[in-house]
């Protein structure tokens, strides 16, 4: 006999699955222009304080532009009012319209991504610091099922500054507050150095 508690999770499951489709990247294209303005119209956007989207998974962005939609874990005034009408489901479709553009690929400043590779590779033991490799992978590909995004080939700008947001704490919308607790150990030097080794990472 089937118990009333397994029915019922059941029931919530199909629920659940149905409440909003897969993104369609076709549908995302048509949703995309505002976007383009800032990120470009593929994703490569030409100013390093703007976050490339091309190639990144498509749950993580959907997931981004909803927690900037609720705006209590990451907060940015010129992406309110870019999110405050999207739907989860154009959400997604966006999401799925820049995962299957091709990121461009950055350069890694010489100076610094020596020091950047051995942070990314092996951490800082001494301090607790985490190798970014652990979760972003060694090409810096990053993981989409666990939301780890893809990495390789960001502006190194846009990753200091995300990397400094979590440690500030004005960015808080990560998993068990994993990259709160790196970032905060982490010195002005170090963060500039990996984000630089990220840039020319492929």
């Amino acid at each position: 006999m089937i118990s009333k508690t397994l029915i019922a999770a059941v029931a919530m499951m199909a629920l659940s699955g149905t409440s909003v489709a897969a993104g369609n990247a076709k549908a995302g294209k048509a949703k995309v222009q505002a976007c383009a303005a800032c990120h470009g119209v593929k994703g490569n956007s030409s100013n390093p304080s703007w976050p490339k989207l091309a190639g990144q998974h498509a749950g993580y962005i959907a997931k981004q532009l909803a927690d900037f939609k609720v705006g209590k874990k990451r907060s940015e005034a010129l992406m309110l009012s870019q999110v405050a009408n999207l739907s989860e489901q154009d959400m997604q479709d966006i999401g799925a319209y820049f995962a299957k553009q091709k990121v461009s690929q950055g350069a890694a400043s010489k100076e610094l991504a020596a020091a950047g590779a051995k942070l990314y590779r092996g951490g800082n033991k001494k301090k607790g610091v985490a190798a970014c490799i652990a979760c972003h992978g060694p090409t810096g590909a990053g993981n989409p099922a666990a939301k780890f995004p893809l990495l390789s080939g960001q502006h190194s700008a846009y990753v200091e500054k995300a990397m400094k947001d979590f440690r500030s704490g004005k960015r808080t919308n990560d998993a068990n507050k994993m990259m709160q607790n790196i970032a905060e150990k982490m010195s002005d030097k170090e963060i500039k150095a990996v984000a630089a080794y990220i840039s020319g990472l492929h």
